[in-house]
């Protein structure tokens, strides 16, 4: 099972047509499409359950909500899913977009609540060597470039030491590790291996990150 061109010839087609219009009118071409990825997104599931436990997965619609955007182009030429970790024991998710041009892999923790951020930036600055293992893991610096992506602070979050030896971490507005594929690589036969090794590798940053965020700095569980 694999991505075929049609899918991302639609895509581009709809990048330049994105109205209503031409969209009623290659509809029927929409369905079938959606059909086809969706049953790979199901393959995806069942293959990161061979190795992680999902709580469940979100299929993103190609409509766009215009309502307070400013850009009112009705359709968000992409297919997209997520899946979610099973409870609180078991944090991170993992993110996959299909788009001409921005194909992409995702997984972490993109917007953390204000707790469990605080919490993860308490355990840096008391201990991040278990941090920086993570990005010095091979598998992770092979598929990831050994970096946490996401939005930074300018100087050190209120309460931090500016000075702090891990001040880069704590800087730190989410934790994400991503991977771009160019068109050639999503369509591969093997392209959904090259997927699950991805999401395998993200397993020890999840590990590490649940532990912290289900224990408080004494080792002690919360949940």
């Amino acid at each position: 099972m694999q991505f075929q061109k049609d899918s991302l010839e639609f895509l581009k087609d709809l990048q330049k047509n994105n109205n209503r219009d031409w969209f009623t009118e290659h509809k029927p071409t929409f369905v079938t499409i959606q059909k086809q990825v969706k049953e790979i997104f199901l393959e995806m599931q069942t293959d990161i359950e061979k190795h992680d436990e999902i709580d469940k997965m979100k299929i993103y619609r190609i409509y766009r909500d215009v309502r307070f955007s400013k850009d009112k182009t009705p359709y968000n030429p992409r297919f997209a899913v997520s899946f979610s970790r099973l409870g609180k024991q078991l944090r991170g998710g993992y993110f996959l977009q299909i788009k001409p041009g921005e194909s992409m892999l995702g997984g972490g923790f993109w917007q953390p609540e204000k707790e469990d951020l605080y919490r993860l930036r308490k355990e840096i600055e008391q201990d991040a060597v278990e941090f920086r293992e993570i990005l010095e893991d091979k598998d992770f610096k092979k598929y990831f470039g050994g970096k946490f992506e996401g939005d930074e602070l300018k100087s050190a979050p209120r309460g931090f030491d500016k000075e702090h030896k891990d001040i880069d971490l704590l800087r730190k507005k989410g934790f994400v590790a991503i991977r771009n594929f160019t068109d050639a690589e999503v369509l591969l036969p093997n392209f959904l291996e090259e997927l699950d090794k991805s999401f395998k590798a993200l397993r020890p940053f999840f590990n590490l990150f649940s532990d912290v965020l289900t224990t408080n700095l004494n080792g002690e569980s919360i949940v």
